[in-house]
């Protein structure tokens, strides 16, 4: 029951803290390794693939020996420090409350000021195309966009990689909150590489490959999960569940990534809109397959549902992942 309050409380410090801007947040550190053991990959093996590897392999074991190292440390001589530490370190792999902050700034700046200008770099922290020519349609459809894909990456995967590794066992050397920080940022170290090195362009196309598709692999099942809570929470909100489940299996593989269409395909059914279409990166418009049906204009208002729809598929999801940890070491103990 103490991993269960634990683990809640660093949900709880992620929902009402979020991520101030002025305290140095570890996945920032995270990001300056990545560029450090690019720059010594680059350097020792070149371009491709096997420079790739290298640095994907420094960064993630240097990451994960230092957490679970610190909290085996804590354990051994101060437990409760350990303790803090790791509901911490949970926390920050969270990303709810930013999410939510993220996209509601969007929000604001349309429903109150009618601000496209203020809307578009709103939108730049959260998206990674070209906003400066968005309209406010465009502008809706990334936020929301954003919301449904950066659930899984920014809240369900972590929570579900910490759930996983919590299962471990270890007790002697490290606590069960302390194996689930170590799961947390196994993920967030995994999915920020990912972010940084798998970009498909000719810098990163070989050397990003192994970031790209080891991301891929951890957050399969995470995405593939969205779906049931997603439509749980539809169906507790009062949203068109049989929608979203219709576009979900008819639209959930049109998609570049192959995890991303499962929670966009939800979302734009439960909404009734379509998402997808034409983007543009780095001033080349590309043009995505679309995912739902256009049976309506995507408004600002579309932000606020899908953030009521991130807030409760996120919570469902740690409530039933901590009661199946808990029916699992009953049956196993």
């Amino acid at each position: 029951m103490s991993f269960a309050l634990h683990y809640c409380l660093a949900m709880i410090l992620d929902l009402v803290v979020g991520d101030p801007r002025w305290f140095p947040h570890p996945i920032r550190g995270i990001g300056t390794l990545c560029q450090w053991f690019e720059r010594l990959a680059r350097k020792t093996l070149g371009d491709g693939r096997s420079a790739g590897a290298l640095a994907f392999v420094g960064v993630l074991g240097v990451t994960v020996v230092v957490v679970f190292a610190t909290c085996s440390f804590l354990h051994k001589y101060t437990p409760w420090l350990e303790i803090v530490m790791a509901i911490l370190l949970v926390y920050f792999g969270l990303a709810c409350r930013d999410l939510r902050d993220h996209s509601m700034a969007v929000y604001a700046a349309l429903e109150q000021h009618h601000d496209l200008t203020t809307a578009r770099r709103a939108l730049q922290q959260i998206v990674g195309r070209d906003t400066a020519n968005l309209d406010e349609v465009d502008i809706a459809r990334g936020a929301v966009e954003s919301i449904a894909e950066n659930l899984v990456d920014g809240v369900l995967a972590p929570l579900f990689w910490g759930i996983v590794a919590s299962l471990w066992g270890l007790p002697t050397t490290i606590s069960a909150i302390g194996l689930a920080a170590t799961g947390v940022f196994f993920y967030k170290v995994i999915n920020t590489m990912d972010s940084m090195y798998g970009y498909k362009n000719s810098r990163y196309l070989l050397f990003g490959r192994v970031a790209a598709r080891v991301d891929d692999l951890a957050t399969f099942i995470p995405a593939r999960l969205s779906v049931p809570f997603l439509l749980l929470s539809a169906l507790l909100l009062r949203l068109d569940v049989m929608n979203g489940l219709r576009i979900c299996w008819r639209d959930r593989l049109e998609h570049s990534s192959p995890n991303g269409g499962h929670p966009e395909s939800v979302v734009a059914g439960i909404l009734g809109v379509q998402l997808g279409g034409a983007a543009t990166y780095f001033g080349k418009t590309v043009i995505k397959p679309t995912i739902g049906e256009k049976t309506r204009i995507i408004t600002r208002d579309d932000i606020l549902v899908a953030n009521r729809l991130l807030l409760l598929s996120s919570l469902l999801f740690l409530a039933a992942g901590l009661l199946i940890r808990e029916l699992i070491l009953r049956a196993v103990l």
